[in-house]
């Protein structure tokens, strides 16, 4: 049987070749609705399958938008992962994931190698402050969006949440239960990161706590973003002689943490213990109490990367405050933190 080719399409739709190309490609020229449903009618018909090898010879770029997040096995950037991949398959792209593993050597590799396969362009969630990642993207001259995070050396524009005003929210929340203060579950830096979410939620957990006439002294704990050794440093906290009325954790997954810690001493959440997170993954809905937290728009988040990354009528211009799109936190209220 012999290879179908563009031009059969063409011919059975009645359309010339590059109509053809703009239907397959989602452009760069639109396409009249009813002259799009004949190409996508012949194309089926015929059973007709685009070379992508030979198209991205010669666009020398490729259907594929490169992603890098610090570790996909987490909740809040599985989902995230999950959400730009369905905004690219909007735009007829597909999503190549790397997992940098909160190493900078890594996520200079995983730069490396989605640049050299010639993605369309590639979205970053940073794992730090990635000096040596800002080199690279430099020296390719890259298309790149970051998302979620947006260090100090890297001066691309960014889609990011308001994480101190959404961290303010869950604290000011826990106060008004009448607890004495609010403790916080932070990351692991000592100095803390520009541009970095868990920053900017131990930020506003402080100004909170400020704005209350609450003291922060010594009520900021650290520890890791994952569950389990968040599990371990609440076992101690909670443990201890001065266990603390509230906590605000930076990440859902520290609060599960926290909660599985609990339930382990039999301290009752929320009657002894309140406890709120940041992410609102879908886990929270499902933990014993349902726990309040602080969401976000991620579909629209993961929409509005993918368009800056693709489409340059897009692009954010001016100085680099003006270079960023932020989208609002809101609180999402369950029973962790003693609501009925």
């Amino acid at each position: 049987m012999a290879k179908v080719t563009r031009d059969d399409v063409a011919r059975l739709a009645g359309t010339s070749t590059a109509v053809v190309s703009y239907v397959i490609n989602n452009g760069p020229r639109p396409v009249a609705p009813a002259t799009r449903e004949r190409v996508l009618a012949a194309i089926k018909e015929l059973g007709y399958r685009p070379d992508r090898v030979a198209q991205a010879m010669a666009s020398r770029r490729t259907d594929l938008i490169g992603l890098i997040v610090p570790d996909a096995r987490q909740p809040f950037f599985a989902e995230m992962a999950h959400a730009v991949e369905q905004a690219a398959a909007e735009r007829g792209k597909m999503v190549l994931v790397g997992n940098s593993d909160y190493l900078d050597e890594r996520e200079v590799h995983y730069l490396r190698a989605f640049l050299g396969m010639r993605v369309s362009g590639l979205i970053l969630i940073s794992q730090g402050p990635s000096e040596n990642a800002a080199a690279e993207i430099e020296a390719w001259d890259a298309r790149v969006v970051l998302l979620h995070e947006r260090p100090e050396a890297i001066d691309d524009v960014a889609v990011v949440l308001d994480d101190v005003g959404g961290a303010q929210l869950a604290v000011r929340h826990l106060l008004e239960h009448g607890h004495d203060y609010v403790a916080c579950l932070g990351g692991t830096e000592i100095t803390p990161t520009v541009g970095d979410p868990v920053t900017d939620h131990v930020e506003g957990w402080r100004r909170a706590m400020h704005e209350a006439g609450r003291s922060t002294e010594g009520r900021l704990f650290q520890a890791p973003y994952n569950r389990y050794d968040a599990y371990k440093v609440a076992l101690d906290l909670l443990a201890g002689p001065d266990r603390p009325p509230a906590i605000f954790c930076a990440t859902d997954d520290q609060a599960f943490g926290v909660l599985r810690a609990a339930r382990e001493l039999r301290i009752d959440v929320p009657g002894e213990l309140a406890v709120a997170g940041f992410d609102d993954v879908k886990e929270a809905h499902l933990t014993d109490p349902p726990l309040t937290t602080v969401g976000s728009d991620r579909p629209a988040m993961a929409r509005a990367a993918v368009d800056l990354v693709l489409d340059d009528g897009v692009r954010l211009s001016g100085s680099r405050r003006e270079r960023v799109k932020q989208f609002p936190s809101a609180l999402v209220v369950r029973h962790s933190c003693g609501c009925a």
